[in-house]
């Protein structure tokens, strides 16, 4: 039995906290199914109730999967409801099509001192740059610059990106077992410059959005940092506020 310390309460935080550690740990993976409620309420020495409520808040929180009549999964970018649970760009006539990525270039360099104090990293170490487009029915609507610390994502190649068939987060979660927890976004207008209008297929001057993205695993430890020049002419940037 692993105890809990009986002087803090709300009880089902700890437990909460507890679970946290094992997923962070890695104790259970993406995909995986963890121990019942059963079991964990044996494990932690409570009652089921509060394990029910620790994992019904780390279901809010996307962090794990309750399925009827299966049991509760670690949750993972590699589900189709999570696949693009992090793109809000929708198209305004058929919001329901999905992109597909094409990786552009992947370049090793030096962190500069605004990357690294993102990244949390030193700005001597290195990064991975990742520069790809996004089409939706053919059509180019987003490019990216994607920022990766090296030392989290070893053995990253533009030749083993080209050979996954799925979602960027899926595959950086299925090679590297990091997993997109949260995001803090800053949206912002500009203007398309030479290198995103070639590629957007568009004049330069062209209005875009911008989008830069910083996305955190647990312990909110930033693990990527992107910006995206977002084409919205026939195309919206949709979210839900709560």
């Amino acid at each position: 039995m692993q105890p809990v310390n009986p002087t803090f309460s709300p009880l089902y935080q700890q437990i909460k906290g507890l679970l946290l550690k094992s997923l962070q740990d890695g104790e259970w993976k993406p995909g995986e199914l963890i121990p019942s409620e059963t079991e964990l309420a044996v494990r932690y020495g409570v009652s089921q109730g509060t394990v029910r409520k620790a994992i019904d808040e780390l279901a809010a929180e996307n962090l794990v999967d309750r399925k009827q009549g299966r049991g509760t999964f670690v949750a993972t970018h590699n589900e189709a409801k999570s696949e693009y649970r992090f793109l809000r760009l929708a198209a305004d006539e058929e919001p329901g099509v999905k992109p597909k990525s094409t990786y552009l270039s992947v370049e090793r360099v030096r962190a500069s001192s605004q990357i690294a104090k993102l990244l949390d990293i030193k700005p001597s170490d290195s990064v991975f740059v990742v520069k790809r487009v996004m089409r939706f029915d053919g059509v180019p609507r987003i490019f990216d610059e994607i920022w990766l610390p090296a030392s989290q994502y070893k053995g990253l190649t533009l030749e083993r990106l080209q050979q996954w068939n799925s979602t960027l987060y899926g595959f950086l979660e299925s090679s590297f077992n990091v997993r997109m927890l949260r995001a803090n976004e800053h949206i912002k207008a500009v203007s398309a410059q030479a290198e995103h209008a070639a590629i957007l297929q568009v004049e330069e001057g062209t209005p875009l959005l911008l989008v830069e993205r910083l996305s955190m695993t647990y312990a909110d430890k930033p693990v990527e940092l992107r910006r995206g020049w977002y084409l919205t002419d026939k195309f919206s940037y949709r979210n839900e506020l709560y």
